[in-house]
């Protein structure tokens, strides 16, 4: 045992004298901790405690308790850390904390105790666990960090690296109560050691924002805050690798998470030393917060954003001086219902919208309903802000609400009243006006369809309709198709100029979509535009949303091909193109959902031009001859409507072919129907098995019979299993189809259903086939 002048720091005799005492009372427990029982350690341990207890109590001179606790007790409750007992390891973290709290120098321990909290803490691989397995000890073990991250502040400097590295695995662990405490460690560590924590703040980034979607919300908030601060006393640089995970969680659904990202946000922009740099990046996702649906959430915005534009004027009077002697009225019109901001605040939007403005633009339109909201939200803020500074950007403005106008979600589309006011513009020049419209009624039509296009939310489409039937009647025309008429060729020539850019948001695309379904006749008379736009927007390698919307419309013209593209009868002049160039592309397979949606709405479509009934047998026959290799193979679809329409689509190029079809191709559509009969689906079931039996009419009609017989064999045998189906009406599709395909072979038929009969459960039906056998074609059985 160490003297007491070893291992004391007393100042004086008593002091000493009390320092001596405390080491032999400890020494005399030490050799308890070096037991190989656990019982025998865990003992020592507890005696250590309440000797602690009594020699660490209120009255104890810290200066006293220093030199015994430093000297003798430290390294032997460090070596315990690791000790196999958790329950000795537990009572190790306890006594740790304890002689922290009560030693006069606590950062004395910092240089032995880092080392061995990081020890604990590291996973050594990162998909390993760490050292210390139990959940309730890595708890401990933070806490106990975090104690001395408080008790050492400056003096933590040192020993940065070995802190950081136990925060890096702890704030990544399981457990959701040691992360939240590693949040509040790394917090309290940064703002400890201010003039050295920027040089590894970086470090901590990762982890932060891998735990930043934590299930628990308490665990988000905790690390929103950290950052925040971590941040703050660290590299401002990472402001750019947060900022998306922070617009995240503006979407979050607890309010609280949110709370958090508005206010670390505000602090940013009022604290950051290098806030100036980021202004145009933080600025947005404030104003955001000023739109929450909580409104704690938007108050807490709205007092931070007054702070920072109060600030920012007066960081900035010397530039804002004119400004501030003489202030610009609001503008004219300005919304009753809004208060505008102050100088500051208009200034910093006004100064950054340059930058800030394309971003929410391209938002507005982003697959993500949440984004597009938000933007949305967000775009109104903006302006009521830049106030007439808007005249610059307004191209990108006005493009933005259309867009926006044309947005599927109506919580995007309530934030802009701009159609509805477009819409009572025309009506009012077509009331006043008269036939005195008929000089623009090329741009009347215009800003309709444009508003017909992108109304779809708004529920403005009937109103347009109803303003396009006044248009007609100032014209002097029958209807608002004959409108379409007359200029349907101009409306064509200005918007399918840009077709090769279009996707599913273009304006344009939405403006050609309401020509295709409203113009009737008029689509046939301008096909020449019409159908080299459709080429251009269904090549495979087009926005897919576009195709999906494209084939939708085109499925529905063709329903009805006398009164929109056919209206001239030149349709068929236009066949070709849209057989090769359109169908077949989007006919072969591609991986993925889209691709497959994409061919089901290219089934539906090719469906709709061949049961119209307007093309002649020989146009089927080109079709078939283009297409039915294509069709074939969308038999092994996972849509069912899919496979459904395909078998239809068979049956009837089948009908128009007869004996016309080549047998080399013909023998390649029977297997791929009888695999149909398979199907999940009886619908499926049946329309294969009336192809099959139209099949077996072609194969009647056609010369060299011979040539099949031994498909037609096999074809018997297939089909014979399924008259043991157990749906009823599937068994006498079966059977219809093979009485009419016994016609062909009958002693063949009759032969593989003797061989089969005794087997059947459903032995009556081939009773029936034979006695059909017998009566049609005179065989014996």
């Amino acid at each position: 045992m160490a003297a007491p002048a070893e291992v004391g720091v007393a100042a004086g005799p008593a002091e000493a004298t009390e320092a001596a005492e405390l080491s032999r009372a400890l020494g005399r427990l030490l050799p308890g901790l070096e037991a190989d029982s656990k019982l025998g350690r865990r003992r020592a341990l507890e005696a250590l405690e309440r000797a602690l207890d009594a020699a660490a109590g209120p009255g104890c001179d810290p200066v006293t308790f220093q030199g015994p606790w430093a000297g003798l007790l430290l390294p032997r409750l460090l070596r315990l850390l690791a000790d196999p007992a958790e329950g000795c390891r537990a009572l190790a973290v306890h006594l740790l904390d304890l002689g922290l709290r009560r030693a006069a120098r606590p950062h004395d321990a910092l240089p032995r105790l880092l080392p061995s909290l990081a020890a604990r803490l590291v996973r050594p691989e990162p998909t390993r666990p760490p050292p210390e397995p139990c959940e309730e000890l890595r708890l401990a073990l933070v806490q106990l960090l975090g104690l001395a991250v408080s008790l050492g502040g400056a003096a933590l400097a040192p020993h940065l690296d070995d802190a950081v590295r136990a925060l890096r695995s702890a704030l990544l662990d399981p457990f959701a109560a040691v992360r939240r405490e590693s949040c509040e460690c790394a917090a309290a560590l940064a703002r400890a050691t201010p003039d050295h924590f920027h040089m590894q703040s970086e470090s901590l980034i990762g982890p932060l924002m891998q735990t930043i979607s934590h299930q628990h919300w308490k665990v988000r908030v905790a690390v929103i805050e950290a950052t925040g601060t971590v941040i703050q006393f660290g590299n401002g640089k990472s402001v750019d690798d947060v900022l998306s995970h922070f617009a995240q969680r503006l979407f979050d659904d607890v309010t609280q998470v949110r709370q958090a990202v508005t206010s670390v946000v505000g602090g940013w922009l009022l604290n950051l030393r290098d806030r100036y740099s980021f202004f145009h990046k933080l600025i947005p996702l404030l104003l955001s917060s000023l739109s929450d649906e909580m409104p704690e959430v938007r108050q807490l915005a709205a007092s931070l954003w007054e702070k920072i534009g109060l600030q920012w004027q007066k960081e900035n009077e010397e530039d804002l001086k004119d400004k501030l002697d003489f202030a610009s009225p609001p503008p004219p019109h300005y919304p009753p219902q809004e208060i505008r901001p102050g100088l500051g605040c208009r200034e910093l939007v006004f100064r950054n919208l340059s930058k800030v403005l394309p971003a929410i633009c391209h938002d507005i339109t982003d697959w993500v309903v949440g984004t597009r909201v938000k933007a949305a939200q967000l775009l109104p803020v903006l302006l009521l802000h830049a106030e007439d500074h808007i005249t610059q950007h307004l191209e990108i403005v006005l493009r933005t609400l259309q867009r926006a106008c044309a947005d599927e979600e109506k919580a995007v589309v309530s934030n802009d009243l701009y159609l509805e006011n477009l819409l009572l513009c025309v009506q009012a020049l077509v009331s006043v006006c008269q036939e005195d419209c008929g000089a623009s009624s090329l741009q009347l039509l215009e800003v309709l369809v444009m508003i017909m296009a992108v109304s779809g939310a708004t529920g403005l489409e009937d109103k347009a309709q109803e303003t396009l039937d006044a248009l007609a009647v100032v014209e002097n025309v029958p209807s608002s198709q004959d409108l379409y008429r007359k200029h349907m060729g101009t409306l064509l020539e200005q918007l399918t100029a840009s077709q090769g850019n279009w996707t599913i948001h273009s304006p344009e695309l939405l403006q050609f979509l309401v020509l295709l379904t409203r113009s009737g006749p008029a689509i046939g008379e301008n096909l020449q535009h019409v159908i080299p736009t459709l080429r251009t927007c269904l090549q495979p390698t087009a926005d897919p949303h576009m195709r999906l919307k494209l084939f939708s419309v085109l499925s529905m013209v063709l329903l009805k091909p006398d009164d929109t593209v056919n209206s001239q009868g030149q349709f068929h002049d236009h066949l070709e193109t849209v057989l090769k160039d359109i169908l077949v592309p989007n006919l072969q397979w591609q991986a993925g959902r889209t691709a497959a949606a994409i061919r089901t709405a290219t089934v539906s479509c090719l469906w709709a031009l061949v049961s119209s009934s307007f093309l002649t047998a020989k146009q089927v026959q080109e079709a078939q001859e283009t297409l039915m290799a294509h069709v074939l193979g969308t038999l092994e679809e996972d849509s069912m409507m899919t496979r459904l329409t395909s078998c239809r689509i068979i049956n009837a190029f089948l009908k128009t072919s007869g004996a016309a079809m080549d047998p080399d191709k013909s023998l390649k559509v029977y297997p791929e129907l009888l695999k149909c009969l398979d199907d999940v689906s009886n619908d499926v079931r049946m329309a294969a098995a009336s192809a099959l039996l139209t099949w077996l009419k072609c194969v009647q009609s056609s010369e060299g019979k011979a040539y099949y017989q031994s498909n037609i064999q096999y074809l018997y045998r297939e089909l014979l299993v399924y008259l043991d189906d157990p749906e009823s009406t599937i068994q006498d599709a079966v059977l219809e189809v093979l009485k009419e395909g016994s016609v062909l072979f009958p002693e063949l038929l009759v032969r593989e259903t003797e061989a089969v009969v005794h087997k059947h459960r459903s032995a009556a039906y081939c009773e029936q086939l034979l006695q059909h056998v017998q009566a049609t074609a005179r065989v014996t059985p």
